[in-house]
């Protein structure tokens, strides 16, 4: 696993870099990131590519020829989203997953990197949870569909790597959040989930309401550490397992919406509804990793969920939050 790290780093600069994914939170994170690594961004919008369409995205891959691509698109959502609607989180999955990599493989794409995610491990992983225990227990049902898919991607990485010798790398963040985030009252994650209640309790003077007893823990991560993550890894790592991006920090999410609560200025108070799922009780990674390559987050959850109101707000907030 150690002659996994490069001895000599990847080289960006002047590559045609590829982010699948650009408009989204992680992807426009990425795309800010390397905006210091004087590379060439090939841009290619939602409206102008499906990537759920294989025909298009080959042809798209074959014109473009890009010398480096990061996968980050995909179809995300929270608890309730995902229990809704399994059959659409796992047939755009698949299909982005599928069709991405393929066709980078028939271009010749010299470097891939695919985006998993940490609820792809096991519900009784051991916890903090390593990447050799993928694939070593059942899954959390709450986000199933969208784990399963999520696996393929990183084992197909693997098999191209493994059958076709291409130099394709997977990466598995933990819960994020920052810049960019969507606040939906269905769709969103934890934090903007949060944040959305949140605002929406202070002008009501009504309580915060968080789903489940407030006992869970969590590990969050600002996502532009993530991004700066993505290229430390780009530059320096080679292998086909899988490395965990974490801040390596447990919160209970009944300490997550005090601090959500006092950011955004709600007197109210705190609410928890033990009748509405929360998933695992415990889910943190073990980024040992990438952390002794000599990669650590910068920003403190703190300074994140500041800058994530602000963005939360400089978006528009009460049309976000209708």
């Amino acid at each position: 696993m150690e002659n996994d790290w490069l001895s000599v780093p990847f080289t960006l600069a002047g590559k045609r870099v590829f982010v699948a994914g650009e408009t989204g939170m992680v992807g426009s994170a990425l795309v800010r990131r390397l905006q210091s690594e004087n590379v060439q961004l090939i841009s290619a919008p939602r409206e102008a590519l499906d990537l759920r369409d294989q025909v298009a995205v080959g042809a798209w891959m074959a014109r473009n020829r890009p010398e480096v691509v990061v996968l980050c698109a995909a179809r995300v959502g929270g608890i309730l989203d995902n229990a809704l609607h399994p059959a659409d989180f796992f047939y755009d999955n698949m299909m982005i997953t599928v069709n991405v990599i393929h066709a980078a493989y028939q271009a010749g794409v010299g470097r891939l990197l695919y985006l998993g995610s940490s609820c792809i491990y096991p519900q009784d992983a051991a916890q903090p949870m390593a990447e050799d225990s993928l694939l070593g227990g059942a899954l959390e049902p709450t986000n199933e569909a969208y784990a399963l898919a999520k696996i393929a991607g990183v084992k197909m990485a693997a098999y191209y790597r493994a059958q076709y010798g291409c130099d394709f790398i997977s990466a598995m963040p933990c819960n994020l959040y920052g810049p960019g985030d969507r606040y939906d009252a269905t769709r969103s994650h934890v934090i903007p989930a949060l944040i959305l209640k949140a605002h929406a309790a202070k002008f009501a003077g009504a309580p915060l309401r968080v789903w489940g007893s407030g006992q869970a823990l969590r590990e969050f991560l600002y996502v532009d550490d993530l991004a700066d993550a993505l290229v430390f890894l780009l530059k320096h790592y080679s292998g086909a397992g899988p490395v965990n991006v974490g801040s390596g920090v447990e919160t209970p999410i009944s300490e997550l919406a005090e601090k959500i609560a006092d950011c955004v200025g709600c007197k109210g108070w705190v609410e928890f509804d033990t009748t509405k799922p929360e998933g695992v009780l415990r889910k943190v990674m073990d980024s040992s990793r990438i952390f002794s390559a000599g990669w650590r987050p910068a920003t403190s959850l703190d300074d994140g969920l500041k800058r994530a109101y602000a963005d939360y707000l400089a978006r528009g907030a009460h049309d976000l939050a209708a």
